[in-house]
């Protein structure tokens, strides 16, 4: 498998350029269309959010299907409404150790660092041929080369496979960075969902050694399976991740008897001291809200320098949106700009968001 999804047939083609011409209509006609929610917290959803929750309700489920056929359907609806990218300068297929595959991309002749990415889907769908064109927009903003890495999916490669392969592809990308060009004490870790926990708990593992990451990105991250909090209820039914498919994905990754309170499992049960810078960004419509928020919060109790990115207006996997929706590209935006100074000669400023 290569990381350049498949092209688009006409049916697709003219599916996605309603979708784009529909969620940038103006936002008073947007509005008109949708039926704009209000959290609990006062937060509103952004008007083409709602309106893609609106269609997303009347799309079959992927968690009643097979995680072989939820993969194909999930695959379909990334390569349709993927954002448009222009070339690069890199985009290298690579075979790491274990047989573990990934892609490096450099929009240009330059670099500032590298960005080791770990997608999200659950531990069960998505690839990096999903998640080609997020890791081009993250690239291209923050001026880094990514490694985008195809670790391996339960329930074929159940826990804790892929932290394996996590811990694999850091040390690669150690391995490597100066072959590339590259200071290996400038590698930002980073992931979304199922891969911002990857990217957590790998953190945890590295703790004590000569090298590490700069910064922790962690994108809406699952970092306690042991509890639900009140975001879990309130968005139960989020067309965006359902408790339905939280348990579906929980089901195919974790082997019965799977202690849950495992920091590898649950990171915000680990030790949070002495970790690397973070970014966390938060959607305000997403059942993993508060526990991506308690993680923040813990990371500045233990000292360690974390900036909340706090997207009140959107929903669970908007890192996938953003040709649908400016509100997510802005979003993604600037947690590239956290990335781009990060690996800059000053680092991560210590200044903490708003939790």
């Amino acid at each position: 498998m290569t990381s350049t999804p498949a092209k688009l047939t006409l049916a697709e083609r003219i599916q996605r350029t309603m979708g784009i011409v529909t969620c940038r209509l103006p936002q008073p006609i947007l509005r008109r269309l949708a039926d704009v929610p209000v959290n609990a917290d006062g937060e509103e959803m952004a008007p083409e959010i709602a309106l893609l929750m609106q269609m997303t309700e009347k799309a079959d489920d992927y968690s009643d299907l097979d995680p072989v056929r939820a993969r194909e359907v999930i695959a379909a609806e990334c390569r349709m409404f993927a954002d448009r990218m222009p070339s690069f300068a890199i985009q290298e297929e690579l075979r790491l150790p274990g047989g573990l595959q990934a892609t490096r991309y450099r929009a240009g002749s330059a670099s500032r660092g590298l960005l080791l990415f770990f997608h999200g889907g659950g531990f069960v769908v998505h690839s990096r041929a999903d998640y080609d064109a997020p890791a081009k927009l993250l690239a291209l903003k923050a001026g880094v080369d990514v490694l985008s890495v195809e670790y391996r999916l339960a329930p074929e490669h159940p826990f804790p496979a892929a932290h394996d392969d996590a811990l694999t592809a850091w040390d690669y990308a150690v391995d490597r960075a100066e072959q590339w060009g590259l200071d290996p004490h400038r590698i930002v870790v980073a992931g979304d969902s199922a891969g911002a926990n990857l990217a957590a708990v790998l953190c945890q593992q590295l703790r004590g050694r000569d090298v590490q990451p700069c910064l922790q990105v962690l994108m809406y991250p699952v970092v306690d399976l042991s509890t639900e909090r009140p975001s879990h209820h309130e968005f139960a039914g989020s067309p965006a991740l359902s408790a339905k498919q939280i348990k579906w994905f929980s089901s195919n990754y974790l082997p019965a008897g799977t202690d849950v309170r495992d920091p590898r499992v649950s990171p915000l049960l680990g030790n949070l001291d002495g970790l690397p810078p973070a970014v966390v960004s938060v959607a305000g419509f997403d059942p993993l809200r508060d526990e991506a928020l308690d993680y923040a919060a813990g990371l500045l109790e233990n000292g360690v320098p974390t900036r909340v990115f706090r997207e009140g207006g959107l929903v669970h996997g908007f890192i996938q949106l953003t040709a649908l929706s400016r509100t997510s590209r802005a979003a993604t935006e600037r947690v590239a700009a956290a990335i781009a100074q990060a690996v800059s000669p000053k680092g991560l400023a210590p200044a903490p968001g708003r939790l």
